[in-house]
Parts: C-alpha cells; sequence; structure tokens
C-alpha cells in the first residue's frame, strides 16, 4: 500500500462496540454445602453478593442462579453466579449430577431455539450459557469421591471445568503437594477431561503452561481484612497466625483470579461456544435428521436435507397410516367376531328364558283353570248351604212362634188361675176377720 488507508483502527472500533455492548460471564459453583463457594466467588470479585443460606437437608440438588451487574472502569460485566444447593447431602447420590446436566442442556436448548428462530436478537439476548464450571474438591488428602468423579466425566463435554481445593489451608504444604499428584493423576486414569489454559498464543503461551502445571488449584477465601504490618489484606485469623488470601505462598488465590479473570476470560467464552455449544447443536441436528453430506458423501444443503427428511417422514407416515388402518380393520374384525359371539349368547339365552316363561305361563294358566273350576264349584255348595240354612231358619222360626204362643197361652191360664186363688184367700180374709183367731191365722197363711 502507498498510502494511508484507514483500516488499521479496525481493532479499536471493536473494543469501543465491545464496550457498549458489555459483557456477560456465567459461572458455576459444584460442591457440597458450607465447602465455601460463596466466599470465594465474594473474594474474586471483590464483592459482598446477596447470597442465601443454604440447608444440608435438601431432599434434592437444585440449581440457584443470581445475576449481577458489575463495572470495573468502563467496562459493564453481567455475572450469572449459579449454585448447586443440596449437592451431595442426599443419602442416595446417584443422580445428583443429572440436575447440573439439565440445567446445561437447557441453556444451550434455549440458545439454539434463538438462532433458529426467524427473526433473531441475539445482539440483544442475554446469553446464559455456562463459561466454566468450578468444582470445589473437599481437601481430605486422600482421593476423589465416586460422585466427583462421576459428575466431572459427565460434565466435561459439556462445560469447562476448574478443579479447586477449597479451605486448603486445612492440609500442610507436603501432604497438598501429594493430594494435587493424586487428583490430577486419578483424573487422567478415568478419562476426565478438565480445562487446560490455551498455549497457543504467544503472549499467554508462557504463563498459561506454567499455570497448567499448578492444577488444581488450592484456595482460600476471605472477605475479612487484617492488618499485616503496614497494610490491610484479605486473611483469616487462626490462633496458630494468618493465613492471606492474596499471598501465593500461603495458597493459589492469585493464580486462579489471574487466569479465571485477567487472562483467559474470553477463551472460556469462546471455547463455550466453539466447542461445547457446537457438540450440543450438532448432536441435536444430527439427532433430528440433518447431515452436511448425502449417501454418496457429497455436499447437501440444508433445503435439500429438509426435502429428504420431509420424503422420509411422508413416507413414515403414510405406512405408519397404513399400519394403523390394517390393524383397525384387524380390531373391528375382531370386535365384530366378538360381538357376534356374544349375541349368540344373548339369544340363546333369550331362547331359553322364552321357553321357560311359556311353561311357566302355561303352568300358570292350568292353575288358573282350576282355580276358575273349584271357584264355580264353591259358589254351588255355597248357594245350596245358604238355601238349606234359610229352610232350616224357617223351620225353627215357625216352632219358636208356636212354643211362644203355647207359653203365652199357659202363662194366661195359669194368671187366671192365680187371680181365682187370690181372690178365694180375699174372700176368706174377710171371714178371718170377722171370726178373730182365725182371721190371724188366714193372714199368715196367706203371706
Amino acid at each position: 500500500m502507498c498510502g494511508h488507508v484507514g483500516f488499521e483502527s479496525l481493532p479499536e472500533q471493536l473494543v469501543d462496540r465491545s464496550i457498549q455492548q458489555g459483557f456477560c460471564f456465567n459461572i458455576l459453583c459444584v460442591g457440597e454445602t458450607g465447602i465455601g463457594k460463596s466466599t470465594l466467588i465474594n473474594t474474586l470479585f471483590n464483592t459482598n453478593f446477596e447470597e442465601l443460606e443454604s440447608s444440608h437437608f435438601c431432599p434434592c440438588v437444585r440449581l440457584r442462579a443470581q445475576t449481577y451487574q458489575l463495572q470495573e472502569s468502563n467496562v459493564h460485566l453481567k455475572l450469572t453466579i449459579v449454585n448447586t444447593v443440596g449437592f451431595g447431602d442426599q443419602i442416595n447420590k446417584e443422580e445428583s449430577y443429572q440436575p447440573i446436566i439439565n440445567y446445561i442442556d437447557d441453556q444451550f436448548e434455549a440458545y439454539l431455539q434463538e438462532e433458529l428462530k426467524i427473526k433473531r436478537a441475539l445482539f440483544n439476548y442475554h446469553d446464559s450459557r455456562i463459561h466454566v464450571c468450578l468444582y470445589f474438591i473437599a481437601p481430605t488428602g486422600h482421593s476423589l469421591r465416586t460422585l466427583d468423579l462421576l459428575t466431572m466425566k459427565s460434565l466435561d463435554s459439556k462445560v469447562n471445568i476448574i478443579p479447586l481445593i477449597a479451605k486448603a489451608d486445612t492440609i500442610s504444604k507436603s501432604e497438598l503437594q501429594k493430594f494435587k499428584m493424586k487428583l490430577m493423576s486419578e483424573l487422567v486414569l478415568n478419562g476426565v477431561h478438565i480445562y487446560q489454559f490455551p498455549t497457543d498464543d504467544d503472549t499467554t503461551a508462557k504463563i498459561n503452561g506454567a499455570m497448567n502445571g499448578h492444577l488444581p488449584f488450592a484456595v482460600v477465601g476471605s472477605m475479612d481484612e487484617i492488618q499485616v504490618g503496614n497494610k490491610m489484606v484479605k486473611a483469616r485469623q487462626y490462633p496458630w497466625g494468618i493465613v492471606q488470601v492474596e499471598n501465593e505462598n500461603h495458597c493459589d488465590f492469585v493464580k486462579l483470579r489471574e487466569m479465571l479473570i485477567c487472562t483467559n476470560m474470553e477463551d472460556l467464552r469462546e471455547q463455550t461456544h466453539m466447542r461445547h455449544y457446537e457438540l450440543y447443536r450438532r448432536c441435536k441436528l444430527e439427532g433430528m435428521g440433518f447431515s452436511d453430506v448425502g449417501p454418496e458423501n457429497k455436499p447437501l444443503s440444508l433445503q435439500e436435507t429438509y426435502e429428504a427428511k420431509r420424503h422420509e417422514f411422508y413416507g413414515e407416515r403414510q405406512r405408519k397410516e397404513e399400519e394403523m388402518k390394517q390393524m383397525f380393520v384387524q380390531r373391528v374384525k375382531e370386535k365384530e367376531a366378538i360381538l357376534k359371539e356374544a349375541e349368540r349368547e344373548l339369544q340363546a339365552k333369550f331362547e331359553h328364558l322364552k321357553r321357560i316363561h311359556q311353561e311357566e305361563r302355561m303352568k300358570l294358566e292350568e292353575k288358573r283353570r282350576i282355580l276358575e273350576e273349584e271357584s264355580i264349584s264353591f259358589s254351588k255348595k255355597k248357594t245350596t248351604c245358604d238355601l238349606f240354612q234359610s229352610q232350616s231358619f224357617m223351620a225353627s222360626s215357625s216352632s219358636i212362634k208356636k212354643d211362644k204362643d203355647r207359653k203365652k197361652e199357659s202363662g194366661y191360664q195359669l194368671a187366671l188361675l192365680c187371680f181365682e186363688v187370690r181372690a178365694v184367700e180375699i174372700s176368706d180374709g174377710h171371714k178371718d176377720a170377722e171370726e178373730g183367731r182365725e182371721g190371724h191365722s188366714s193372714r199368715g197363711w196367706l203371706e
């Protein structure tokens, strides 16, 4: 070129555009409750984030995401901290890592759906994909737990994993070095791929190569400031002394902050998009039937793949429709056979009941005829009896009347006789009254 054109200012334009848009960074903290995840995050960003206390009695593992707006100089950072609540606290830890995998896949799926929209808004889209996973390992000094191996093995293809030995001030330096070597050998032996700081850039190759040899980092977190000499430092006060968080002789906190935030934050974002998200996207599209090459290894466009998939789907639909029709016809025939058999059974039962009904009806008619004959005979007998009773009553009535007449006549005769006797006695009484004693005796006889 013979003169100044001006595209040398393109990096400055990109920097200005990036500063205007701002940046986002998402951190996943995996570790058991009380291991120091929140304290370390607060120390890393020199901010007291509002964190809810977690309980050791959670029935299942759940993920809690909180987003914060940070600013340093003129750079804005949207920081999302995703904490695993209840991880490793259950008695059955078999599926403790499954909610973490589901959460990471859900963020990939949300980004993929945004990309597949006709009208996309990726410029303003809040990228919630996890850029780095800080895996906190308990400082036991022995080996990794089975849960740790299974979790990291399940996550290494989905997220950048940086293993950390939490609360490194609880283990001696000699034991710490042995513990680091043992952890790395176990990770290699079990095929767990952790994030390696890139060495392809000449400006950071040396420091990143050196830091890869310090993995996993042994860290200590604290927001307490203690005076050491003439300055205030973040440290932890113990009866036997002070552990300074930013002292590289005490822990690897400075190395972690340098590698995570100052040097490789953009590489973590790029690795998430170019490696882990692309792997998820490829598997998802291949699962849907899309491919870049045809049967003869010829390149296929998206339209050709869509048409091939459409014809395949149409043929599959026709085949299933035919199968469903045949199945429907078969089921209809089976149902008709069942209904016919049931109809025959009902007809046989109806004939049987009809025959029984006819027999019962004939028996009832016979009983009715017999009853009518008995009723007629009874009526005749009753009429004869009534006639006989009336004749007997008339005969007895005439005899009773004759007896009454006789009794009456006898009564009249008796009364007449008594009257005559009385008349005689009265006449005799008059005679006695005249005669004296004889009359007294006559009255006594009369009485």
